[in-house]
């Protein structure tokens, strides 16, 4: 089975953290999850997450440590979900290649509907499950 390497930015402000809203055409449709994505040859986490951040959200982020790591299988292939807490460093934020983006509380993401990878993340970072 294939295993996809994805970077995702766990980016917090004032208590609330950064969430995006999958596009209508999408894999996993309108489902939410951490702002990131898929890892290219050659590209290292950082420089795919930096790339990923300004891709969907128009914004520079800066990367700070590993704060997880969840692999997930789905039918066709496997995840490798690696999450890093991230600084934003743009005030502003543009949906160019997501639906929607949200700032929510831990207590809030309970009623937001996450991608299977991105839920399982979220579970082991608040200690769930």
């Amino acid at each position: 089975m294939k295993t996809i390497r994805v970077v995702a930015a766990l980016v917090e402000r004032g208590g609330r953290y950064l969430i995006t809203q999958r596009r209508e055409n999408a894999v996993l449709p309108l489902l939410w999850d951490f702002p990131g994505g898929r890892v290219e040859e050659g590209e290292s986490d950082e420089a795919a997450l930096a790339r990923e951040v300004a891709e969907r959200l128009g914004a520079a982020v800066e990367v700070g440590q590993l704060i997880s790591f969840v692999n997930h299988p789905y039918e066709k292939y496997a995840v490798d979900l690696y999450l890093y807490e991230c600084k934003l460093l743009t005030e502003q934020l543009h949906c160019h290649a997501v639906k929607d983006y949200a700032w929510v509380t831990s207590k809030e993401m309970e009623s937001y509907s996450f991608t299977p990878v991105d839920e399982a993340s979220m579970s082991k970072l608040l200690g769930v499950g």
